[in-house]
């Protein structure tokens, strides 16, 4: 079958792989979509820890069902949701049903090979009828669950006063389902194609050099609830908690090969609440298809660069020097 490995940083092929072997449990799917994630081109550019290469890459996934193998609730021919996340149903986090946390979580296209193929396997529970929505809006799902749940985590009581800080993918994917909770929802990029885009999506949205503003300092002064962070910035999740009102919370969204230091005076001072979020669950995917289907999230704003299977190995690079104007690239197979 044809597939997409990435066999070095700043190497791509469009490689002959094996088919994947069916075992018991698992599913044949093949794979109809597949979204381009900041983590695949960061593997691509080589800074992504604990990656192994040559890998198959691709987590987030849409496809079709080839062999149901047995699987209740599924059928051959039937369009699917696929969760990348493989956890092992055991341990402390995932008998608590923290299976985004497991201890020994891997990630399809990170830790194992991935979707960005004609075909893969997964196991039956990881796939969710993709009723009602597109085979491109499926593939976009994933990275939009992980958005929602980190306003799911942190617990917002409507009204909410919400800043997200970064307006990357999983950024706005934050702004949409803060919105969706009741929040009154403010974002803050350093990026100008990214703060004209967010705009363009009708969110209130400032640059750090906009922070001493008489408009931003008017909103912050009325307390931010919530402050989420999405940047995969040291420097911006060290500077976010100062945004964070007086009994505010702060959610960690963005991961960081990193340290992060917080004046401690400042986190008791506000009585802080910091969280770290990650990955999403089965509810968190559900929530996102439902918002889908009503039209809550513009996902046909969101898909802004398109190419195929064949020609990853060209533009994928491509995207990773120059971003400009990218919010979700979608491979069809």
């Amino acid at each position: 079958m044809r597939a997409i490995q990435c066999t070095a940083p700043e190497k791509l092929a469009l490689v002959d792989a094996p088919r994947p072997e069916l075992q018991p449990g698992w599913v044949r799917v093949a794979v109809k979509h597949i979204g381009i994630c900041g983590t695949d081109y960061h593997i691509f550019e080589g800074n992504f820890p604990f990656f192994d290469y040559p890998r198959i890459i691709g987590h987030e996934l849409s496809g079709t069902v080839i062999d149901p193998n047995g699987a209740t609730g599924l059928s051959a021919g039937q369009a699917v949701v696929i969760n990348p996340y493989l956890n092992c149903g055991h341990c402390p986090a995932c008998r608590e049903g923290k299976t985004n946390c497991c201890e020994t979580l891997k990630v399809v296209g990170v830790h194992a090979d991935g979707g960005m193929a004609d075909e893969m396997v997964m196991p039956a529970q990881n796939l969710y009828p993709a009723d009602g929505i597109s085979l491109r809006d499926a593939a976009m799902v994933e990275f939009l669950a992980i958005g929602a749940h980190a306003i799911r985590r942190t617990e917002l009581k409507a009204p909410s006063r919400v800043l997200v800080v970064g307006s990357g993918p999983i950024g706005l994917g934050v702004a949409y389902f803060a919105r969706i909770a009741g929040a009154d929802v403010t974002v803050l990029d350093a990026a100008p194609d990214k703060i004209d885009a967010t705009r363009a999506l009708g969110f209130t949205t400032f640059s750090p050099a906009e922070v001493e503003s008489r408009e931003f300092t008017a909103i912050k002064d009325t307390g931010f609830d919530a402050v989420f962070d999405a940047t995969g910035s040291i420097k911006a999740m060290n500077a976010s908690i100062f945004h964070t009102r007086n009994g505010g919370a702060y959610t960690l969204v963005g991961v960081i090969k990193g340290d992060l230091v917080f004046p401690d005076s400042e986190v008791h001072r506000r009585e802080l609440t910091i969280r770290a979020s990650r990955n999403a669950q089965k509810g968190d995917f559900e929530h996102v298809m439902a918002a889908i289907r009503s039209g809550a999230v513009p996902t046909a704003k969101l898909a802004t660069h398109a190419t195929t299977l064949e020609d990853v190995p060209r533009d994928m690079p491509h995207w990773a020097h120059d971003r400009t104007g990218l919010i979700k690239a979608i491979v069809t197979v």
